[in-house]
């Protein structure tokens, strides 16, 4: 096995990027719309997608999360038994369509899973019928449950590529530098070590088979960032149902399953900036999760 853990050297000509995390607020619940600009109304290029994950043990048997970035907001809590999920349930606080609500069903398959601390801990459901990012948390949580820790904080951002197709992913994990990759166009170009990573075709399951399982499950949270971040390329309020994009969509996720791709409605307005403001991601976490 590879050793793709590092502390990368982190260059200060990335403009808004800096080797801290960024920053979080502590605040009471608020409404994004009201402090934030449209995600459609910042030009491609000029701009940084940002992922805040939050995952925290809020009892004996309890782990609750939460993830945020440009265009969605979900939670999720389980409960177990110390061996197995005995329940979940699921919150869409913000996201792109109207159908994405009802994820919470799909997701109640997971219950009866064994715990595992292990990047595939879901490995044995299927993804494709679970809202990605829900689903993503929910394997967070889950392996979360059983650690002995009471939180883990993931922070992902990938600037918009300049005008060579360049940008830059990084990665912090409980406020530590984890992974910085250089990228041109859709690849990864250095460090040398991840430099060629699979990152459209079979990612995780290189990630699983040449990374140490905490490495691996970084790198798969950062991967899905750097997917998520091409969403800026496009204001999405100028689609008014998933209908407009089945051509392409369809089989993707919960929203675009072959029963959804055709009923969902744009949620205009949805899609958010934090290139400025990344302290407002997850900042009324402690409000809705207080330990």
């Amino acid at each position: 096995m590879a050793d793709f853990s590092f502390r990368p050297t982190v260059p200060d000509s990335v403009p808004g990027v800096s080797p801290s995390p960024p920053p979080q607020d502590r605040r009471a619940r608020f409404d994004r719309r009201n402090e934030t600009q449209r995600a459609g109304d910042r030009p491609w290029g000029d701009g940084i997608y940002r992922r805040r994950i939050t995952v925290r043990r809020t009892g004996p048997t309890t782990v609750v999360g939460e993830l945020e970035d440009d265009f969605h907001h979900f939670g999720v809590q389980i409960d177990h038994d110390e061996t197995e999920i005995t329940a979940i349930a699921a919150d869409a606080e913000r996201h792109p369509w109207d159908i994405c609500a009802e994820a919470d069903r799909p997701i109640q398959a997971i219950i009866g899973t064994t715990l595992r601390d292990h990047p595939s801990v879901l490995s044995q459901h299927d993804a494709r019928a679970n809202c990605t990012h829900l689903f993503d948390l929910t394997g967070l949580v889950v392996a979360h449950a059983s650690r002995s820790t009471t939180e883990r904080r993931f922070e992902a951002e990938v600037t918009d590529p300049d005008e060579h197709g360049d940008r830059t992913a990084r990665l912090w994990v409980d406020g530590d530098l984890t992974i910085e990759w250089a990228m041109r166009q859709r690849d990864i170009v250095g460090p040398d070590r991840w430099a060629g990573a699979p990152l459209w075709n079979g990612f995780m399951g290189w990630a699983l088979a040449e990374l140490d399982d905490a490495t691996a499950e970084a790198a798969i949270v950062l991967r899905r960032a750097v997917d998520i971040s091409r969403g800026r390329m496009q204001d999405l309020d100028d689609y008014r149902s998933n209908a407009e994009l089945a051509g392409f969509m369809t089989g993707i996720c919960h929203a675009f399953t072959p029963e959804n791709n055709e009923r969902g409605v744009r949620l205009v307005g949805s899609a958010r900036d934090f290139t400025d403001q990344p302290e407002l991601l997850l900042a009324d976490f402690d409000d809705r999760n207080p330990n």
